[in-house]
C-alpha cells in the first residue's frame, strides 16, 4: 500500500495552486474504490465519504473527503503520459513482489476502444487504450492511452522501456508492418504478427509459397482437435520459410499459416490466417503462440468489458476516460495477483465487504 501511494507521488498535479485535496490521496481513494466495484467520479466521492475513517487512517484527508467535481476535474486535467508512466512503475512493482522477473514468453500488444466513453458528437471515434500483455503470467506490462486512434505509435511509445529480449510479441494485421517488427528486434524480441490483404506483396507472398509447397507434399503439418461446449474445431499449422523473392520486410525468417475448422450450431466454418515471424518456430510452437496471443482478449478485455463495466462507463470529457482505463488496469491486476481461486467479481464484492480483505489485496507489492 505505502509502495503505491509512494507511486501517485511521483504525479505531476496538474490542478490549480488552491486545490485543496492531496493527489496521491485522491488518486489511491479511486484505485480502492475501483478495487470495491466503483465505476466512476460519482462512485469515488460516496465511496470516499462512506469511508472516511479507514482512508483517513492512510492517506491525508485534512479536508475532508473529496466531492464529485473533485475527483471529476482531476482526471479530466491529469496528463495520460503521467498515468502511463504510473501504470509501467506499478507493474514493475507488483511483478517484484511476486518474485517475477521480466516476460520471457509470449507478449500480446493489442488495443480495446472505451466504446461509451466519446465525447458529444464524436461517437464514430471513442477513446482508444492499447495494452501491453504478458500472457505466461497473465499481467499487463504497460497501457497507455492513443491519442487521435493512432494504435501503432501509441504501442512503439509502450514498448520502449520494457524488458523483452527473448521474448515473442505477438499482434494482428494492424501491427504487420516494418516499424513495429524493428521496434521488436531491437528490444532483443521476435516476432509473430497475422499477415493480411493490408499489407498486399507479402500476403500475396505467403498465399503463392505455400500454395507451392501444398503442390509439393511435402509440407510439415501440425494438427489439433479439441471440442467443448457443443462446438468441434480443428487447427493445421505450417510453419514454411519466405521465398528469395520475398518483399523486404525486417529480420523476416518464416510464414506461418493455421488452418481453421469449427463446426458449431450445425454449421461448418473454414479461415485461413497468414503469421509473419522473425523466428522459424516449429508448426506445433507456432500454433501455441498464436493461440496464446489471444489471451489479451479472454484475460484482460473481457473482465474489463464483463466485471469493471469498461464499455458502458459514460466518463467521457477530455483524458478522464483514459486516466479511469488506467486505474482500472491496475485495479484488475492486483485483484488477478491474490491467491485466493475466486473470481476477479468474488474478489471485488468481497474487498467491498471485507475490511480484511481490502487490505490483504496490497500485501503482494510490499
Amino acid at each position: 500500500m505505502e509502495s503505491l501511494i509512494t507511486i501517485f507521488r511521483e504525479v505531476r498535479d496538474p490542478r490549480d495552486f488552491n486545490a485543496q485535496h492531496d493527489l496521491p490521496a485522491m488518486l489511491f481513494i479511486g484505485l480502492a474504490a475501483t478495487l470495491c466495484g466503483a465505476k466512476s467520479c460519482v462512485d469515488f466521492a460516496d465511496f470516499a465519504e462512506a469511508n472516511v475513517d479507514a482512508m483517513a487512517e492512510i492517506v491525508d484527508l485534512e479536508h475532508g473527503p473529496p466531492s464529485h467535481d473533485s475527483f471529476s476535474r482531476l482526471f479530466r486535467l491529469l496528463d495520460p503520459e503521467e498515468m502511463a508512466q504510473v501504470f509501467a512503475r506499478f507493474a514493475k512493482a507488483l511483478r517484484e513482489g511476486l518474485g517475477l522477473g521480466p516476460a520471457k514468453g509470449v507478449v500480446s500488444v493489442d488495443g480495446k476502444r472505451l466504446r461509451r466513453g466519446y465525447e458529444r458528437g464524436r461517437a464514430y471515434m471513442p477513446p482508444l487504450m492499447i495494452s501491453v500483455w504478458d500472457a505466461e503470467t497473465r499481467l499487463s506490462l504497460a497501457t497507455r492511452h492513443a491519442p487521435g486512434g493512432d494504435e501503432v505509435a501509441a504501442t512503439l511509445a509502450a514498448l520502449k522501456g520494457l524488458v523483452l529480449k527473448g521474448c515473442i510479441v505477438t499482434g494482428d494485421a494492424l501491427h504487420c508492418h516494418p516499424r513495429m517488427a524493428t521496434a521488436v528486434r531491437e528490444e532483443g524480441a521476435h516476432y509473430a504478427f497475422k499477415l493480411k490483404g493490408n499489407h498486399g506483396p507479402l500476403f500475396a507472398c505467403a498465399t503463392a509459397a505455400f500454395a507451392v509447397a501444398d503442390a509439393g507434399g511435402k509440407l510439415a503439418v501440425f494438427e489439433q482437435s479439441d471440442s467443448d461446449h457443443d462446438r468441434r474445431e480443428r487447427r493445421r499449422a505450417s510453419v514454411i520459410a519466405p521465398p528469395a523473392d520475398a518483399p523486404a520486410f525486417p529480420d523476416l525468417a518464416a510464414f506461418g499459416r493455421i488452418e481453421s475448422e469449427r463446426y458449431a450450431n450445425g454449421k461448418l466454418t473454414m479461415t485461413v490466417h497468414y503469421v509473419v515471424l522473425s523466428k522459424r518456430l516449429s508448426p506445433e510452437r507456432m500454433l501455441e503462440v498464436i493461440r496464446m496471443h489471444w489471451s489479451v482478449e479472454n484475460q484482460l478485455h473481457w473482465p474489463l468489458d464483463v466485471v469493471f463495466n469498461e464499455d458502458d462507463a459514460r466518463t467521457r470529457k477530455n483524458y478522464a476516460p483514459a486516466n479511469l482505463g488506467v486505474l482500472r488496469r491496475i485495479a484488475l491486476d492486483i485483484l488477478r495477483a491474490h491467491p485466493d481461486n475466486r473470481s476477479v467479481g468474488r474478489k471485488m464484492k468481497l474487498a467491498a465487504w471485507k475490511k480484511v480483505f481490502f487490505f490483504e489485496l496490497f500485501a503482494h507489492m510490499q
